[in-house]
């Protein structure tokens, strides 16, 4: 499978890149600057999902788009309309949108992006961010999206190959915690563009 990965520098798209690699796939890592490492196996391209229409070829020649991206601090209202950029390029291309968990819905009810217990004060603006990313990919109904909301808490970690998989709501272990590595969270970012679940929305956790 020929998969462009689109920040592929970040926490998330490095992983990505990695465990796609690792499974044998042709990938192009796309990133505003050069990686200081590479898997061997995949071919850096410079890009920019702001000048998405230049990505366009990279769309267009891949299997799957993974798009893992995450706005600075203080940029948060440029995630949607990056996203709605991408989407207008991707024409049939399956594009697989690693979000936030904001707009899952929280055990507790309501959006996540509203339950402190889940999205403290200082993320707020990021969590609000990642729903209007959903809210903009819902929008686009000709293209071929689906959007993966990690649980509450992704850091880097170990890999093990093993996750819960669920739709649009939260997941919870039982110990409370909601979290996931970011390397587990790479497997089942491959495991869903291997084998399609046909889901618009859908999470993973511990």
């Amino acid at each position: 499978m020929k998969i462009t990965v689109i920040g592929a520098t970040g926490m998330v798209g490095s992983r990505v890149t990695a465990e796609a690699v690792r499974r044998g796939h042709a990938v192009t890592a796309v990133s505003r600057g050069k990686p200081q490492e590479l898997p061997v196996g995949a071919e850096w391209v410079a890009g920019n999902v702001a000048r998405a229409q230049d990505l366009k070829p990279l769309v267009a020649s891949a299997d799957a788009v993974v798009l893992a991206i995450r706005p600075a601090p203080g940029a948060e209202a440029t995630l949607a309309p990056l996203t709605a950029r991408l989407l207008d390029v991707a024409a049939g291309t399956p594009l697989l949108i690693v979000g936030g968990a904001g707009p899952l819905l929280s055990p507790a009810g309501g959006l996540v992006v509203d339950d402190p217990a889940y999205v403290p004060r200082q993320w707020r603006a990021v969590a609000a961010a990642s729903a209007e990313q959903l809210r903009v990919c819902a929008g686009h109904f000709n293209a071929d999206w689906t959007y993966l909301s990690p649980p509450a808490l992704l850091e880097p970690g170990e890999r093990t190959g093993v996750y819960r998989r669920g739709s649009d709501t939260l997941l919870v272990a039982p110990d409370g915690r909601s979290h996931i590595s970011a390397e587990d969270l790479a497997v089942a970012v491959l495991d869903e563009l291997q084998v399609p679940s046909g889901e618009r929305h859908l999470t993973v956790a511990y």
